[in-house]
């Protein structure tokens, strides 16, 4: 483990430097894991035994506060339900120079963090993805699998390809990604924010792989197929409009005018023989749609501006967090 080093000086006038442990802060948001906590606490206190591991329970109608309690976890709790709820009040709650932030289901490596910390300490890396490696054939459902992929390939085409498991709930972050994330969702699709956000500021970021198990019996899970999917595909298709406008009006406006082009074909043809216009109906929808489609373009060049205006501020206050606390 890297350590830091606080220089001072002695009553001699020389300097001298001391050695300062990180603060390592293990973030685990838990929903009804009375199962598995306390095997998360224990493995992460075995792993990191220099860290303090908080536990935020969400609304759980079992135990899993009070056995996270008793294996040694800091438990506080959120009210508002969502995964993504939690993750902000965590961030805002909790200072440290390392967050390991991971799910309570018991289903990720405790041992992987280390090396994702030393990234972040000695590299100056401020987001790590530890993505994930299935070692059983029951630890990943392939709809799971599948909408990872998907929805993994949509973000890494927009916004880059520095992560192939972005659905991975196992990160390790710096302070600085810490404290200028704005956790702005309520869900499971926080996790595609928290990429998007390194993503987008530039940020030093690194990928480790790590064995994913399956959930223990009596574990389940809380993430829905479908409904959960379809916000992680909504929230990225919002985040291109509000990042990438360029990119988003313009695909709009090119689809218009493509589509008014090939209606307003056989009303051309028939002007071109008779000199006469009978569809005249078609003849002002198209045109309206090509008026349409290059307003749509234009947007997208004035939002743009502004969002690179946006993204330039973002960084500065990014750059102005010390890395340590």
């Amino acid at each position: 483990m890297v350590a830091l080093y606080d220089v001072n000086r002695s009553s001699g006038g020389r300097k001298t430097a001391q050695q300062v442990q990180p603060k390592i802060a293990v973030l685990v948001p838990c929903y009804n894991e009375a199962t598995t906590i306390a095997s998360v606490v224990t493995d992460f206190r075995l792993a990191l035994p220099q860290a303090t591991i908080y536990v935020y329970d969400n609304n759980s109608k079992d135990d899993t506060a009070e056995i996270a309690r008793e294996a040694g976890a800091v438990v506080r709790s959120e009210t508002r339900q969502g995964k993504g709820q939690v993750v902000r009040r965590m961030f805002a709650d909790i200072d440290a120079d390392v967050y390991v932030l991971v799910d309570g289901d018991d289903t990720y490596a405790a041992p992987a963090a280390a090396q994702a910390i030393e990234s972040v300490l000695a590299e100056g890396v401020d987001f790590v993805n530890i993505a994930r490696v299935s070692t059983a054939v029951e630890a990943y459902r392939p709809g799971h699998r599948l909408g990872n992929v998907m929805l993994t390939e949509m973000v890494r085409m927009f916004f880059g390809r520095q992560t192939s498991d972005m659905l991975s709930g196992y990160k390790v972050l710096s302070r600085r990604f810490v404290k200028s994330f704005p956790a702005m969702s309520s869900g499971f699709e926080t996790e595609t924010e928290l990429t998007v956000h390194a993503l987008e500021m530039r940020m030093p970021m690194a990928e480790i792989s790590a064995p994913y198990k399956e959930r223990p019996p009596g574990s389940v899970s809380k993430l829905n197929t479908f409904r959960d999917g379809w916000r992680i595909l909504m929230l990225i298709a919002r985040l291109i409009k509000d990042e990438r406008p360029l990119k988003f009006f313009s695909t709009i406006g090119l689809v218009l005018v493509a589509l008014a082009i090939g209606i307003s074909i056989p009303v051309v043809i028939t002007w071109l023989e008779t000199g006469l216009v009978p569809r005249l109906p078609t003849a002002v929808l198209s045109v309206g749609m090509v008026i349409t489609g290059f307003l749509s373009i234009f947007t997208g060049l004035i939002l743009d501006v502004v969002t690179k205006s946006r993204q330039e501020m973002k960084r500065m206050a990014y750059l102005a967090i010390s890395l340590r606390g």
